[in-house]
């Protein structure tokens, strides 16, 4: 009599677990994903579409099995400390640190939560962020910039396009350890060709006025502009007087062309992103920062605005343009 019954209750809860209701079933792990960005907010206040579209096509669902908390220091440095640390306490997973300044910030906030940089902030290990490419160490991987043969390509590139260029002026945030190094690197690519550099140090907004005045006092034969939260915010109004000084300049990456300046030659900011996606879906899958290694960008894209060449008066050979992976007209 007891076995039977025994027998029957055991079939009862199996029955019940068999019919148990969808929403007993235990949820899928809900990751978080943190983004300290030291440039403007995006649009709506969420990650970029680029970053969020790659992790999507590895399986992530923006609300479903993953949540972004993003912070946006809108060029004000002084708040990424105080948002690195409110990530640490959000308890995220990754944090996904754009602009060197973004990354040690992050990295003064934790010795533990996994640090993805991306786009690529500078020389890491120069900077010291990570040990070596192959093996980072620490909680910080991502993207990390090669200098020395990138400036000397970018420098070579200006002087095809204005071959007469003597006295270039470059234009960079010294506050940024990462952008102080690729001047330096800058520096000596113009040195090899033997062109003078007009050396222009910014370290915030309100410097702009002072670097448009020595330009005008002394004016170069060409500007190269080195990238960053600081420069970003102002190239507007460095693109407007480059075209009202008759100024050739060089930028690193393709959206300043494509709002007017005259060329670029660099990674593209979305295929950091898509890299970026990768880091962080391994790490979410159980992977250590110091395990993974850095890299650095893989393609370099080379832009030209054909209108604001004409403008200047720069005719662009067959040999660019055939080079060239976008030519805006």
């Amino acid at each position: 009599m007891i076995a039977r019954r025994q027998f029957i209750l055991t079939l009862a809860a199996g029955g019940f677990l068999l019919h148990r209701p969808a929403y007993a079933q235990q949820a899928p792990k809900q990751f978080r994903v943190g983004i300290l960005a030291a440039g403007p907010p995006t649009p709506n206040g969420k990650p970029s579409k680029a970053l969020r579209d790659a992790l999507q096509a590895l399986g992530y669902v923006d609300g479903q099995n993953v949540v972004y908390e993003a912070r946006f220091a809108d060029g004000k440095i002084e708040r990424l400390p105080g948002m690195a640390a409110e990530l640490v306490q959000l308890k995220v997973d990754v944090i996904v640190a754009q602009g060197g300044m973004a990354v040690v910030a992050a990295k003064q906030a934790t010795s533990t939560v996994p640090i993805v940089m991306a786009p690529a902030t500078g020389d890491a290990v120069a900077t010291a962020l990570i040990a070596s490419l192959a093996r980072p160490g620490g909680n910080i991987t991502g993207l990390s910039d090669e200098v020395a043969e990138l400036s000397a390509k970018r420098m070579q590139l200006l002087k095809e396009v204005v071959p007469k260029a003597e006295r270039i002026a470059i234009i960079w945030n010294a506050n940024d350890q990462g952008m102080t190094l690729r001047y330096r690197g800058i520096e000596t690519a113009a040195k090899t060709l033997k062109v003078e550099v007009q050396a222009i140090s910014v370290r915030e907004p309100g410097d702009f006025a002072a670097a448009f005045t020595e330009m005008s006092r002394r004016k170069p034969d060409a500007i190269f502009l080195v990238s960053d939260v600081v420069t970003q915010a102002n190239r507007k109004q460095l693109i407007e007087f480059a075209a009202a000084n008759r100024i050739p300049a060089m930028y690193e990456f393709g959206y300043y062309v494509r709002e007017g300046g005259l060329m670029s030659y660099g990674p593209s900011i979305e295929d950091s992103f898509r890299q970026a996606a990768v880091y962080i879906d391994r790490i979410l899958k159980g992977a250590k920062p110091a395990d993974l290694p850095a890299e650095q960008p893989t393609r370099y894209y080379l832009n030209f605005n054909s209108t604001t060449a004409a403008a200047l008066g720069l005719p662009l050979t067959q040999s660019l343009l055939l080079r060239a992976d976008e030519v805006i007209r």
